[in-house]
């Protein structure tokens, strides 16, 4: 028995390179895909563990506020929620994976003041300013220092702070 020689004929060769052009391609179509899904995953992981975060530093101060209320009899309002909100983050062509570890690092440095009063944290809104404006946050070789531009204290402290990449 005899195996034909179909390399010599031009149409199997022109049929086993495009078989091979065609897996080649289909290969970085493939790649493609799982890439623009990896990163997608990612950025959806990243948001829900930095609201994760946020979530479980919240319950831990009111857990611990609510037992020093438990033995007080008076009830002062409280900090529930801290929202930042940087001015410039489009000039400065800051994506949403960067803007939310600036978010959590910021958050993170201010975190005390979740179930606190209201009034101890206006009193001391100057404090809470320099705490902000006074750190350096690196994220990705870069290092961002705040300027606040306005600072809302109620049951959410509202910060709408302006970015500088620091040298």
């Amino acid at each position: 028995m005899h195996v034909p020689p179909y390399y010599k004929r031009p149409g199997w060769q022109r049929f086993f390179v495009g078989m091979f052009f065609g897996a080649l391609l289909s290969y970085w179509v493939v790649l493609f895909m799982y890439g623009t899904m990896y990163e997608r995953q990612i950025k959806e992981n990243s948001s829900i563990q930095a609201e994760l975060d946020d979530a479980q530093d919240k319950i831990n101060a009111l857990m611990k506020d609510n037992q020093d209320l438990n033995e007080k009899s008076k009830k002062p309002v409280t900090i529930n929620e801290i929202v930042l909100e940087i001015i410039n983050a489009e000039d400065l062509k800051i994506d949403r994976l960067l803007l939310l570890q600036l978010e959590s690092l910021v958050k993170e440095e201010i975190k005390d003041v979740f179930g606190k009063d209201i009034q101890a944290i206006s009193d001391s809104d100057i404090l809470l300013i320099s705490a902000i404006e006074n750190k350096s946050f690196k994220v990705d070789d870069f290092t961002y220092s705040f300027e606040i531009k306005r600072l809302i204290i109620s049951s959410t402290i509202r910060i709408v702070a302006k970015a500088d990449i620091a040298d």
